[in-house]
């Protein structure tokens, strides 16, 4: 028993740790590699090209790196967090200017949110223009966008929380979007059997007010309904980039000379061991190991997107104005900025701006890996020089396209304006949103024509869209004041 507690420390770390801390060659580093939880994640070996920086910026693992910033800090907050109308507001004050660094927690939680983002919406477009979308990578394209939802789900209920005036009308504005059905039902004279937007809104806010209802179903969604399945979701995708072969990468560029390879020689489970598999040809020719190479990329990331979001948190205050009252509307109300967007159409057609185009948005964008089934041009930025001539083009087009309209609308209003009179359905079908997508569709089309290649189409059409999207979001935040009219800057705002 003396010597068994003797060597107690020995035993006990080997029943936790059962590879070495400090490995020193191939097959050391591959079964520390399959003996570690967050390693095995990982594929044991990863191709160099994959690390380069200008490959995929780590765009993935910056939205990963904050979603842990998040967690942490969310959980934080919890502690001193009331969900209460009546509280919950003091909470936040009291966490803002009393909770010894309860401000820079708060700021690191309103950063980090950003960030992520910001990271998933330019990891998507990263995938999309690499052509990392395709087979077999269909499924986790799905995944993305699932997470992409998700991650708009978490912001948005989040922005409630504060209880303060911007997060009221800002959810206000989200639930009219929600309502915004019943432009459609009101027209057809049919909300009295069909109400979906009055269905959409209760279910959102559980009453037909932001109130007490609201703040408690947007606290659960945010501090763990949408946490877990984002988790879930995030687990699932880190699995198939694994299973689908790692990040994406040109199988057709030159190979290091340095590299020995023979079409007949293949390698066993841990890609050291030589023998014979049906993988030929897709040996460790090229690649490096997980362990030590990729974790110091992650790390490094993970680093860099820390200290980022302190930069940040430590010079900006996340905003806390006074407390909300629903008797006081805020003038301009404005949805969060990756919203604001979506407000600027919805001024034209709450129908078409909050549902029809999302949806139609996010129909095209899973369609996309099963439309476009050209095995070439994987791991390519742009499928290659053509597509990257398209991919300005598409930009100049959607940019002049969407100004355009918007100043069209701005000096000369729209049809309600030319015709009072005129009927709602018009109204509904025929806005700047709808005509928009028509514009950007006709667009794509003709790339289709003139290339004969679905996948330049495709580029066409996505850098279309994503131009409109920086266009109407900017709109929204810097050119639209009171009353939601367009204001150069807003030092030009009206004085009350």
């Amino acid at each position: 028993m003396i010597e068994n507690l003797k060597a107690l420390p020995q035993n006990l770390r080997d029943s936790v740790v059962r590879y070495t801390l400090h490995p020193t060659s191939d097959r050391e580093r591959s079964q520390a590699t399959f003996h570690n939880l967050f390693l095995h994640l990982q594929s044991v070996r990863v191709h160099r090209n994959t690390l380069r920086v200008a490959y995929s910026f780590g765009l993935g693992l910056i939205t990963t790196a904050s979603f842990v910033l998040l967690t942490l800090t969310g959980i934080l907050l919890m502690v001193y967090y009331k969900p209460s109308t009546e509280l919950a507001y003091g909470s936040v004050k009291d966490i803002h200017f009393v909770v010894p660094a309860g401000r820079f927690i708060r700021n690191i939680h309103r950063w980090a949110a950003h960030l992520m983002v910001v990271a998933v919406f330019l990891h998507m477009a990263r995938v999309f223009y690499t052509g990392s979308y395709k087979k077999p990578r269909e499924f986790n394209w799905l995944v993305g966008l699932a997470l992409l939802v998700l991650t708009l789900g978490l912001s948005f209920t989040g922005y409630l929380l504060p209880w303060d005036q911007l997060a009221y009308w800002a959810i206000t504005i989200g639930a009219n979007i929600a309502n915004s059905p019943r432009e459609v039902t009101d027209a057809l004279h049919i909300t009295k059997f069909l109400d979906v937007g009055g269905f959409q809104k209760q279910l959102l806010l559980g009453a037909n007010y932001v109130g007490q209802e609201a703040l408690i179903r947007f606290y659960v969604l945010h501090v763990a309904a949408l946490p877990i399945l984002m988790a879930m979701l995030m687990g699932v995708h880190f699995w198939r980039v694994r299973k689908d072969g790692g990040l994406s990468r040109d199988e057709t560029a030159p190979r290091d000379p340095n590299d020995v390879f023979s079409p007949t020689k293949t390698y066993g489970l841990m890609a050291v061991v030589r023998g014979r598999t049906p993988a030929v040809g897709r040996g460790p020719e090229g690649t490096v190991q997980s362990w030590p190479h990729l974790l110091w990329a992650e790390m490094a990331v993970f680093m860099f997107t820390v200290a980022v979001t302190l930069a940040l948190s430590y010079f900006f205050d996340a905003p806390l104005k006074e407390m909300a009252d629903p008797a006081i509307p805020e003038n301009p109300a404005k949805a969060p900025w990756y919203f604001l967007g979506l407000q600027e159409l919805v001024s034209y057609s709450a129908f078409m701006g909050g549902v029809g185009i999302p949806t139609i948005a996010l129909i095209g964008l899973g369609l996309i890996p099963y439309l476009d089934r050209d095995p070439r041009g994987v791991g390519k930025w742009f499928g290659g020089p053509e597509g990257k001539r398209i991919f300005w083009l598409s930009t100049v087009f959607g940019l002049i396209s969407v100004v355009a309209l918007l100043a069209l609308t701005v000096n000369c209003g729209w049809l309600r304006n030319w015709i009072p009179s005129i009927p709602q359905p018009v109204i509904t079908l025929i806005n700047p949103g709808t005509v928009i997508v028509l514009l950007y569709a006709a667009w794509s089309l003709w790339i289709l024509r003139r290339t004969a290649s679905l996948r330049l189409s495709a580029v066409a059409l996505f850098t279309c869209f994503l131009a409109g999207f920086v266009v109407l979001t900017s709109m929204g935040s810097i050119f639209r004041g009171p009353n939601w009219q367009f204001y150069w800057w807003p030092s030009q705002w009206p004085v009350h």
